[in-house]
Parts: C-alpha cells; structure tokens; sequence
C-alpha cells in the first residue's frame, strides 16, 4: 500500500514526511482493517509531523480523520461490524476502561489512552486498522470526503462547545475559523446561539458571512456584544487574554487546540474577574462522537472541503500551515 511516514519531525517546509509503499497490515484481535476512501488533514498532524507534540510512535502513519470501507475482520469482532460497511477511525483509539477517569465517564482524561495518528499508524495510507470498539458508525447522506473532517474537526468542536457551555439563546464567539470552527459554529447556531466570528483573511470570513454568523470582524477586534461563551480554535496563546476581556459577566472560554503558543500573562482584574473563566479541551469520548454524529444525521451540515491526492499530502500540510484556505483538506487515495 501507498503510505505517509514521519520520518525526521520538523518544519513542513523541510519535508519531514516520506511517501513510500509497504505492506498492508493485518487486523489485530478485535480489530477491523480499513481500507481508506478518505482522510481528514487537521492541524493536530501537523503538529505531530514539526514535533510540536512529542513522539509517541517513530516513524508513525499521520492522519485520524478516516472514512473506509471495512475490508477484514481481525479475530473476536463480531456484531457491530461487517466486511463492506463504512467505518470511521477517529483521534481516540484506546483506554484502559478502569482508572478513576474512565469509571466516571471522562476517558477523554485517562493516562492510558492512544491515538489514531500518534501512537498508532492513522490514514495517510491506503489501508488502516482500528480497535472496533473505537470505531464509528457513520451518518447516511454526506460522502466520503465530506464526512472525514466530522471525525475530529467535528468531533473536538462538539466537545469544545460544551466546554465553552453556550447558555441558551446566548452569544458565543469563535476566534479562528477553519476546519473545526466552521462546523462548530453551524452546530452552535443550531441550538440557537448567535454566533460571533473573529478570524484573519477573506476567505475564511467570507466562509463565516455564508454560514450566517451574526458577525464578523477581525482576530483582535472587539465582538458587537459582551460574550457568554467563546472558543479558541487558532493555537495562538496571544488571543487567550483577547477572547476573556471579550467575555461578558460569568462567560467561559474554551481553547479547543492540542498545542497552543504561550500565553501572555492576564490581569485579574481586567480578565478574570467577574467569574469569568478559562477551561481547556482534551480529545473526546466516544459519546462526544456519537452525539456529534447524531447531530450531522439530523442536521445536514455544510462543510467546506479542499480536496488534494494522498501523494500531494506534504503539500497540504503545507498549504495548512501557511492558511492558504479555510475549511478543511481532505486526502483522497
């Protein structure tokens, strides 16, 4: 099969990325092997392939937004899936099931836990595996490429929503606006809130105007209204005191990124007080995932792809990197 390895971490512009061919692998037990139809590009992958996070897994297959077509079965799966269905393979691929974290409903939180793209081989390649248990049935109605960003850039939004916890009716505002952000904010508009954008460039806040935001300005300038909510989607710790003096009496922010630049120091006064706080967002669990699709079965959202081969994958991590388009890049094999 045709594969993506990171092979020296490092800027995109460096190449840190090898293209070859390798074998297929085989399912593990309790395993579906997957051969990939389309693969999500988030801005986690390209952190993984500068060394923004550690390694975990040398040489590792980047990509954790997967859409396939289940292709074998490994040994004890049984039920859920069979050999023809469509499958997602998303960030979250295992946790221990009985550490303080999980026994309470947070797996998201367990020490244990590993990743699709991280510490196991993701799918920037023409074939992956995935633990059944952690594997997604998907919604009917979306393609295959529409549906790889729902499965992290959807998902990781869900969970920052929640975070951000939008009271009904209220006002949330959302800094950056690319793959995650766009999804987000039509699900937040679902649910009624009016949603306020603050991001750089013109596409991306011609994409926000199209969506219907209430509004739309630049990243640094002040929303039309106090904020009960807001998220930050760019990794840029800079916003973090911009986005809490946005914040009206009592308001969260969420920051919704893995990795975030460091952030300046705040004044208490000035962007604290007034019960205003400050929550981060890590991963997901799986009834995120399931509720977020549920979500897109019921509501068909828009979602705006750039599509690029699996062999030009460099280049959309490039092309990522330096914010040549807004929404989200798919790989197509």
């Amino acid at each position: 099969m045709a594969a993506w390895r990171v092979v020296a971490p490092g800027p995109v512009a460096g190449h840190p990325l090898e293209f070859g061919r390798e074998t297929i692998p085989g399912p593990g037990p309790g395993e579906l092997l997957v051969k990939v139809l389309a693969c999500g590009v988030c801005r986690t992958d390209l952190h993984v392939t500068e060394g923004d996070l550690p390694v975990h897994r040398p040489g590792v297959i980047p990509g954790h937004e997967v859409v396939g077509e289940v292709a074998a079965l490994g040994d004890s799966v049984s039920g859920s899936f069979a050999v023809g269905d469509r499958v997602g393979i998303a960030w979250l691929r295992h946790t221990c099931g009985h550490c303080a974290a999980c026994l309470r409903g947070a797996e998201n939180l367990c020490r244990q836990s590993r990743y699709t793209g991280w510490d196991a081989d993701g799918g920037y390649a023409e074939f992956a595996t995935v633990p059944a248990d952690y594997a997604l049935h998907l919604p009917a109605g979306y393609s295959d490429t529409e549906l790889a960003p729902l499965l992290c850039a959807g998902i990781i939004g869900y969970r920052a929503l929640e975070r951000a916890a939008v009271p009904d009716g209220g006002a949330l505002g959302i800094y950056g606006f690319g793959g995650s952000a766009h999804l987000t904010a039509q699900v937040a508009s679902i649910r009624g809130a009016r949603v306020h954008v603050m991001t750089r460039g013109a596409e991306a806040r011609a994409l926000a105007q199209r969506l219907g935001a209430a509004s739309v300005q630049g990243v640094r300038d002040v929303p039309p209204e106090p904020l009960d909510s807001a998220i930050l989607f760019a990794p840029v710790g800079d916003l973090v005191p911009v986005a809490m003096e946005a914040l009206a009496d009592g308001g969260t922010l969420a920051v919704a990124g893995i990795h975030l630049s460091d952030i300046p120091t705040l004044e208490y006064q000035r962007h604290l007080f007034r019960e205003r706080q400050i929550r981060s967002v890590t991963a997901n669990t799986r009834s995120d995932s399931v509720e977020f699709l549920r979500i897109a079965a019921e509501h068909r959202l828009s979602i705006d792809i750039h599509p690029y081969p699996l062999d030009r994958a460099d280049r959309a991590l490039r092309d990522l990197e330096g914010g040549k388009f807004s929404g989200a890049a798919v790989l197509e094999p």
